[in-house]
């Protein structure tokens, strides 16, 4: 089953890297480079200087004005934070929305070790499920993927301020991080936004067509995974079926809204969707707004 799910990644990451490498796309290296910077050395200021870059104290010495020189950070982490919660197992029983969490967290794992990054993870409900030190190589990529694959969460429910929080705990330096959830939870907008603070965060939003359109099959027991509990709604009722659907959009609009107003980048994926064309369209976002700073 691993080696299915291996060479089903394999093709997706091939197929994604062809279309952002096209001479229309750009370069797919572009996607992952670091977006930190660090000291490198000083030189004489120069008409168009950014003045922000003068270092006040060696031009105070008399000798000239001086500006910072800074390069860009060679070793670049990719974090991803997995929400394997109860809410999670929820879709068409061939395609449940974790699964597709599974394949975009590891199609963007090899991709991300193919450009020599740092690669961990993050899985989580309301605890940590399982936590893997950020490294290199082949080698690792796919001893990530094998812990992915075969995960069994121990708890149901969710606790994304947790989790996040975990996250900014583990990560010192600024990292390229993926988060891919559900978001149903509430309350951490405010860790959601440190997140994006200090570091490069891509949301990543998955959700299935039963959030807000279930089948008019009347009365029925819904099973509630996370709280364990079973209640009876009415399937056919406009006034359920409209607020399932206006509950799902607020939800998304509010969380797409924090994303941009935070800097981060927002994709929303229905987990039934064939996510590559949105990755690319993703990608292609990010490699013109890193061209832009």
């Amino acid at each position: 089953m691993f080696e299915q799910f291996l060479t089903k990644l394999r093709k997706y990451e091939i197929r994604m890297r062809k279309a952002v490498n096209s001479e229309r796309h750009g370069n797919f290296h572009s996607v992952f480079k670091g977006s930190g910077l660090e000291f490198d050395d000083l030189r004489q200021y120069q008409y168009g200087d950014d003045v922000r870059a003068i270092d006040w104290n060696t031009s105070a010495k008399g000798h000239g004005t001086y500006v910072k020189i800074f390069k860009e950070e060679k070793e670049q982490t990719v974090f991803f934070m997995v929400d394997v919660s109860a809410s999670q197992e929820v879709g068409d029983a061939s395609r449940l929305k974790i699964d597709a969490s599974k394949e975009i967290c590891g199609v963007l794992t090899l991709a991300a070790i193919q450009e020599a990054s740092r690669v961990g993870l993050l899985c989580f409900s309301d605890q940590k499920e399982r936590y893997i030190r950020p490294s290199d190589g082949m080698k690792h990529g796919y001893g990530l993927l094998s812990e992915l694959f075969k995960l069994q969460p121990e708890s149901p429910r969710t606790n994304l301020s947790e989790s996040i929080l975990l996250a900014l705990n583990i990560l010192r330096r600024r990292s390229l991080v993926f988060l891919i959830s559900d978001f149903i939870d509430t309350n951490y907008e405010h860790n959601l936004k440190a997140l994006a603070r200090k570091h490069d965060l891509v949301v990543i939003h998955v959700h299935d067509q039963r959030e807000t359109n279930l089948p008019r099959l009347g009365i029925l027991p819904v099973y509630d995974a996370e709280r364990q509990s079973r209640v009876w709604v009415n399937t056919s009722s406009p006034r359920y079926r409209t607020q399932m659907r206006e509950r799902f959009a607020k939800r998304r609009l509010e969380l797409e809204r924090l994303c941009r107003q935070n800097r981060a980048n927002y994709l929303s994926l229905d987990a039934r969707e064939d996510y590559v064309p949105a990755l690319i369209r993703l990608f292609r976002v990010r490699r013109y707004v890193k061209g832009a700073m």
